[in-house]
């Protein structure tokens, strides 16, 4: 299928793909900072400002593409497609800011080495994310339908890596933490974080989808 030739006069669903990718990946990165800069309460709070209008941005485009579906007689691809990945996509954006405002609401006070892992795989897989994305707009040049497929492999092995340190997170939190509070507080947001990379492996499943159907 030539994608250039079913675009709607309406708008274009790859482009709105893309900003969205581009949001969530801004997230994404606001929360590493947020992680890195944890002790400083004042870049705490500009980063999780940061986090929060990434997350109200991808919202909006999320609602427009949402709109959008009704509105189009042709899409590009298929409309539940569209609106599959438009909605997994959101849900990563929420988690990253879940994320977030769970950090803030536990009091949380510290950041451990495995919170910081977790971190920087969920920052790749959203990075990826973004990657496979663009390339579903491009399915029409040649090789971007194996690229967008190794990318999403890609995505397959970073969740593969989150579950690895979430289990070995959890297990030295059970075996070293003597606080009760700081276990429940601290196992809350492992499993966050985990699941930003379970999410981002839906997108990819959902693009691997699109890729196959449609190249």
């Amino acid at each position: 299928m030539l994608f250039g030739k079913l675009l709607p006069r309406e708008g274009n669903f790859f482009e709105m793909f893309n900003q969205h990718a581009d949001r969530i990946v801004e997230a994404a990165r606001a929360f590493s900072q947020l992680v890195a800069n944890y002790n400083d309460p004042h870049l705490r709070e500009q980063y999780n400002r940061d986090v929060d209008n990434a997350e109200r941005a991808a919202d909006r485009v999320t609602h427009d593409v949402n709109r959008m579906i009704h509105q189009t007689f042709i899409t590009p691809i298929d409309r539940d497609q569209i609106h599959t990945l438009i909605n997994t996509m959101d849900d990563v954006a929420d988690l990253i800011q879940d994320s977030a405002e769970t950090m803030s609401l536990y009091d949380i006070r510290h950041m451990t080495d495995e919170i910081v892992r977790l971190t920087d795989v969920s920052v790749r897989c959203c990075e990826r994310v973004q990657e496979a994305v663009r390339l579903i707009g491009k399915l029409s040049e040649q090789n971007s339908a194996e690229a967008a497929l190794k990318t999403c492999e890609e995505i397959d092995k970073l969740e593969s890596d989150a579950d690895r340190v979430m289990r070995a997170a959890l297990s030295k939190l059970f075996r070293e933490e003597p606080d009760v509070r700081e276990v429940i507080k601290l196992k809350a947001i492992y499993e966050l974080l985990e699941t930003i990379t379970d999410k981002c492996e839906d997108v990819a499943n959902v693009v691997e989808g699109i890729v196959l159907e449609n190249s």
